[in-house]
């Protein structure tokens, strides 16, 4: 009953995480990017984060919880393809961190319309981390890779 839950919770942090990041990658980074204008980018990522952070960390917490205790897998461990499987998402998970960090402390401070393009390399690669999530996540419901 409790991995129900928490499969649950996985599964609707990654629709936000996913989801949130897909829409600024399809709909606001290419008008931003049009007119030249870094604020549109801003305004969705003030008005996102509300939700986008809180759903990462729900994924984090339910995603390591299910692998420890309902999958038994050693973490940072390539012995089987289930731990080959949770370990990718966990270092895909760490780039996704430094990403964020990256933009928070040394991209948004000095975003403006010449450096759109930086910005929008970080938000591409953290959509295509995303789906890389969401594709290992998958395969752990086969088996792992």
């Amino acid at each position: 009953m409790v991995f129900k839950w928490l499969l649950i919770g996985h599964l609707i942090g990654a629709a936000i995480w996913i989801g949130g990041h897909l829409l600024l990658c399809v709909r606001y980074l290419p008008e931003a990017i049009r007119l030249k204008n870094p604020e549109i980018i801003t305004q969705f990522e003030k008005k996102y984060e509300i939700i986008g952070l809180p759903a990462l960390v729900v994924q984090v917490i339910t995603g390591i919880w299910m692998a420890v205790a309902y999958y038994n897998v050693t973490l940072l461990s390539f012995a089987t393809a289930m731990e080959s499987a949770v370990s990718i998402k966990l270092i895909l998970l760490f780039i996704t961190v430094l990403l964020a960090m990256h933009v928070r402390f040394f991209v948004f401070p000095k975003l403006t319309a010449k450096n759109l393009w930086f910005l929008a390399w970080h938000i591409i690669a953290v959509t295509c981390i995303g789906l890389l999530l969401l594709y290992f996540g998958i395969s752990i419901r086969f088996g792992g890779l």
